[in-house]
């Protein structure tokens, strides 16, 4: 797990110099404070920052082959890099290190391009090919790890973060108007916009050829559900699942660093830890995190019930609202997209706090997005089975209930009948936005007319139509569960799950997002995963005998965090202070009295968490991002 950075100048008669490169390092250094190293190629710098993991001694990058004609920087791991290792050595490849990273330099000069396929893990590289005068970047399956890259006339820049492109001061910082009214859609940015115009994700399952001045984009992999399990019982895929998480969890141990396990007291980091325990002679560390209070769910009792289970060597904490507070800016800091996303906060503070013992941590990431364990999926399919049924009269009925909902005051009401006898795309917004919320609500009086048109091209149901036309015709379930894999998944949580830790310098894992078991995952048909209000049903009934069954019966909480009355009462005054601030006034996005309208009604009915987060995360990045006051991560938020 590392930090890497680069850039390639199309002018073949140009020079990187090593103080470019160093520049684009230093904002990244906290991912890999074991070492940093730099490649220069005339035209082309490579840099990396390392946080050594596997092959301590001899892993340094940027790494070359034998000629040091290819040369890669590495950011990630590869869990079948000795079945590769010893599949290219038969084929007459020589090996220098023990490392994944040269692995991944000679399945390259072996297979090409398709070398992607030919990788199993989480990953984001970029090989110079000096021979060929090609550079080869490119981004793991499902977006386990970030990639940024900028392209000007004259520059492409890359790097595992993206304060390392816009270290450059030649590179613009020019806000995209669309993409900051998108965020406001979905409390994050899908796909490959950032809030600055110049700036682009590398999406997931792609990579990038930069060839004689030209740079195009190629797609390797993408995720379909083929229902290849239609003819296999349910007790028989349960089997073979079980042994797949088994084998998948214990490639994801692999380190020559001490391996601990992130605990939040579900079904899916309590079963990857019950293979966890298997896969070392030594005592496995677990680690949760909560917070105090007679109104908030509580975690820690679920993982520590798991921890008791598997005997693991357990550690808990709280964290304070004056804590999260604290972290605010530098959350800004390290998430460097606007995010809503508060129990990266959490995250934060627990990473911190087990960096102290391991290295690398496991996590549960992603099971609810392979197995289908959200409450909205059985939700929407309730109401699918309704639209059938009603057929020609499914518009007009779900309007009147749409307009009971708002008359009663019940937004699930309001959401659900708003559903009925619309397209998915209409309503699904990615699991976390719909025409119903409250910034595509009232976006008319809520922003200003300036901002509007300037952002007037923005739209979250074309975005999302255009995500799902591939999954068209498709079961109900499989779109949702294709959207929320393509969007939130790699855009919400696994940003928050990457650049959270890696701010602690750790490592964290993921084997439920290994692309075969989500392939597995998505082979399987509907009714396997959810049925009735039951959901996970494969994963639940795989560790039926190895779980709790409080733990495997509990029902499903995400992970609380108390946010909005820290908001609304404990710093409300910092809140709205930072909202209503000249600064954020003269940026000319919203009405300030309609700013000032929602903390209102926040503070008296706590209704609008999100909003006033997201608010406050907007102006703190254009803070750090814009005006460059970096001294927010040290000073506080007002």
């Amino acid at each position: 797990m590392c930090g890497i950075a680069g850039k390639l100048l199309f002018d073949c008669d140009g020079r990187v110099s090593r103080d470019q490169i160093e520049a684009m390092l230093r904002p990244i250094a906290h991912r890999g404070p074991d070492g940093q190293g730099i490649h220069l190629d005339g035209c082309v710098g490579l840099g990396h920052c390392r946080l050594s993991i596997i092959d301590l001694s001899t892993g340094d990058q940027p790494m070359a082959n034998e000629d040091e004609t290819v040369w890669i920087v590495f950011n990630g791991e590869i869990y079948n890099y000795l079945a590769l290792r010893e599949q290219l050595l038969a084929k007459g490849h020589q090996f220098k290190t023990q490392s994944d990273t040269e692995v991944i330099i000679h399945a390259y000069e072996e297979y090409g391009f398709d070398c992607l396929r030919h990788l199993r893990g989480m990953f984001a590289f970029a090989i110079w090919d000096h021979k060929n005068r090609r550079l080869f970047v490119a981004r793991d399956r499902v977006g386990i790890k970030p990639l940024y890259y900028c392209q000007t006339p004259g520059v492409l820049y890359f790097a595992s973060e993206l304060k390392a492109i816009i270290a450059d001061p030649a590179v613009s910082r020019e806000i995209s108007a669309p993409a900051l009214r998108q965020f406001f859609s979905f409390f994050y940015l899908p796909g490959e916009d950032t809030l600055f115009r110049s700036v682009r994700k590398l999406l997931p399952g792609h990579y990038l050829l930069v060839e004689g001045g030209k740079v195009t984009r190629h797609r390797y992999w993408d995720l379909q559900f083929t229902h290849e399990r239609w003819g296999r019982s349910f007790e028989d895929v349960v089997e073979e699942l079980y042994g797949l998480l088994g084998s998948t969890v214990r490639d994801h141990m692999i380190a020559d660093v001490p391996v601990g396990v992130l605990l939040s007291g579900g079904v899916d980091s309590s079963a990857v830890l019950s293979f966890a325990v298997q896969g070392t002679e030594k005592k496995v560390k677990t680690f949760t995190v909560g917070f105090d209070g007679d109104q908030v769910v509580d975690e820690r009792p679920y993982a520590r019930m798991a921890a008791q289970r598997f005997g693991t060597e357990h550690y808990d904490l709280s964290i304070t609202a004056e804590d999260f507070w604290n972290f605010l800016p530098s959350y800004v800091w390290h998430m460097e997209e606007p995010v809503c996303e508060p129990p990266a906060v959490a995250l934060y503070y627990v990473s911190k706090f087990a960096r102290q013992y391991v290295k690398v941590l496991l996590s549960g990431e992603g099971g609810d997005e392979a197995f289908a364990g959200y409450p909205n999926y059985p939700n929407m399919l309730r109401l699918d089975g309704i639209r059938r049924a009603l057929g020609p009269v499914a518009r007009p009925v779900g309007a009147v209930a749409a307009l009971a909902g708002a008359l009663l005051g019940d937004g699930r009401v309001r959401r659900y009948g708003d559903a009925l006898g619309r397209p998915l795309a209409d309503v699904y917004f990615s699991r976390t936005s719909s025409p119903t919320t409250f910034f595509n609500r009232s976006a008319r009086r809520f922003f200003t007319p300036e901002f509007l048109a300037a952002s007037s091209s923005s739209s979250a149901a074309n975005s999302m139509a255009d995500l799902l036309r591939p999954a068209a015709g498709w079961p109900l379930l499989d779109q949702m569960l294709y959207a929320d894999t393509k969007t939130w998944l790699p855009d919400d949580l696994l940003i928050k799950a990457d650049k959270i830790t890696m701010a602690n310098s750790l490592e964290l894992r993921v084997p439920l997002l290994d692309h075969v078991v989500m392939e597995f995952a998505a082979s399987l048909p509907s009714e396997y995963k959810v049925r009735g209000k039951d959901t996970k049903r494969a994963l639940k009934a795989a560790f039926a005998k190895a779980l709790p069954q409080e733990i495997l019966n509990r029902k499903k909480a995400g992970f609380p965090v108390p946010y909005g009355g820290w908001l609304s009462h404990d710093f409300a005054a910092g809140v709205r202070e930072t909202l209503l601030s000249d600064r954020a006034r003269n940026r000319g996005y919203f009405e300030p009295q309609e700013v000032n309208r929602l903390l209102d009604s926040h503070c008296q009915s706590g209704q609008f968490p999100k909003e006033i987060f997201s608010l406050l995360v907007v102006e703190l990045w254009h803070r750090q991002f814009v005006d460059s006051d970096n001294s927010l991560t040290k000073s506080g938020v007002a």
